[in-house]
């Protein structure tokens, strides 16, 4: 049998971006061309045509651009424009390929994907990061785009021979927009890496207190991420202000930046702990594992996550997470309260400041639940096992 030619599309790609998208598809390709798949990561360009990123796959650019504007919401031009390369690389190439995982974000990358390979035996698996009701997409693009966004995500639901979720929380999301569907959900949290921490508590802030640099009594919380409006980041300063009334040397150590920063750091000056935050930028991925294996907790104040892989990746290193419940958040359905971390009802100072207060209380046992936690999870829940789950249903239909 001949190897299985496998596309990947999406306007992303890691390291060079740095999202969860971006790794969950990096990952899947490398899988593929383990497993002896041919593989090539159809994206846009973001580097010099003599200096493409290494990878073990072959890496297509159908477009090059910016796909943000300045307040970090995705671009319609940009996403047409994607779309339009995506359609023109797989009309030329359309008798080259037997299985394409295409990302339905943005959501034209679906329709330019079925377009180009109809009448062709290619397996089609749609990759649903998120699945938005009308009201989120009006919100997030306005009135006009974000209905006919809403209109377009109805429609690519019923497009597709197979379906991925990142999440429980995006499956039970599409099948309520396609009853009947069987999505694959995607085992991710070996995207964290290998569990990087004793479990025995003591062992667990000695080893914190020494990747950080900091000493004992000056515990702080991380956040990790884009500073863009739906991380919510600017409801950790008041938060932590409220935290510190019991944990008065508590600081904040804030890693990434965005259109929201300078809104964060005006928060902080209002809540009165602007010294007490501190913002790092971007970091390199020694500097980043340090800051938040030293952490006390993570942070992730988020109205919206596909999956969450920032909770995970703090697991790994046995650093419990607090994060806050929502209808558009699926990182809520990686923490168990009082296990690996604590799950605010909302983001408001004192709610969000008494989550964070619990969690770093609880101190070293709760650290090595998290580390357990995390072990037990990464082993049942994978992105391999995903992979061979989708080849299974791939060979089945194409038989």
């Amino acid at each position: 049998m001949s190897a299985r030619r496998v596309s990947i599309a999406y306007d992303c790609v890691f390291p060079v971006n740095t999202g969860g998208g971006e790794r969950v598809y990096r990952r899947m390709a490398e899988e593929l061309v383990a497993r002896g798949a041919h593989v090539t990561y159809v994206t846009r360009a973001q580097w010099p045509p003599s200096a493409p990123p290494p990878a073990p796959f072959d890496l297509v650019s159908v477009w090059r651009g910016e796909i943000y504007d300045d307040a970090g919401v995705r671009t319609t031009g940009s996403a047409v424009a994607f779309a339009v390369g995506l359609f023109r690389h797989f009309v030329r190439r359309r008798r080259d390929v037997d299985l394409v995982v295409v990302a339905a974000l943005p959501v034209l990358n679906v329709f330019a994907v079925r377009a180009a390979l109809l009448g062709r035996p290619v397996v089609i698996a749609v990759d649903w990061l998120e699945v938005w009701p009308a009201r989120k997409w009006r919100t997030y693009a306005g009135a006009a785009t974000g209905t006919v966004a809403a209109v377009l995500q109805w429609l690519a639901v019923r497009i597709g021979d197979l379906r991925l979720v990142n999440s429980g929380f995006t499956r039970t999301r599409l099948r309520a927009a396609l009853p009947g569907v069987d999505p694959i959900v995607l085992g991710l949290l070996d995207l964290a890496g290998p569990p990087r921490t004793s479990v025995d508590p003591a062992a667990l802030d000695a080893a914190s207190r020494e990747r950080s640099g900091r000493e004992a009594d000056t515990p702080y919380v991380a956040f990790v991420g884009r500073h863009i409006a739906d991380k919510r980041l600017e409801a950790l300063p008041p938060a932590l202000a409220v935290a510190r009334r019991a944990i008065p040397g508590l600081e904040a150590r804030v890693v990434g930046t965005g259109p929201e920063t300078e809104r964060v750091r005006a928060a902080a000056a209002a809540a009165g702990v602007a010294d007490a935050v501190h913002f790092l930028g971007r970091l390199d991925d020694d500097d980043l594992d340090a800051v938040v294996s030293g952490a006390a907790a993570l942070v992730n104040p988020s109205a919206r996550e596909g999956f969450g892989l920032v909770v995970a990746e703090a697991a790994a290193v046995g650093v419990p997470s607090v994060v806050v419940a929502g209808d558009d958040n699926a990182s809520a359905e990686l923490v168990e309260p009082g296990v690996n971390g604590a799950v605010a009802t909302d983001a408001s100072p004192e709610t969000l400041g008494a989550a964070i207060r619990e969690v770093v209380e609880a101190g070293g046992e709760l650290r090595r639940s998290t580390a357990e936690w995390f072990a037990r999870e990464r082993a049942a829940r994978n992105l391999a096992g995903s992979v061979d789950e989708l080849l299974r249903r791939a060979d089945r239909l194409r038989r």
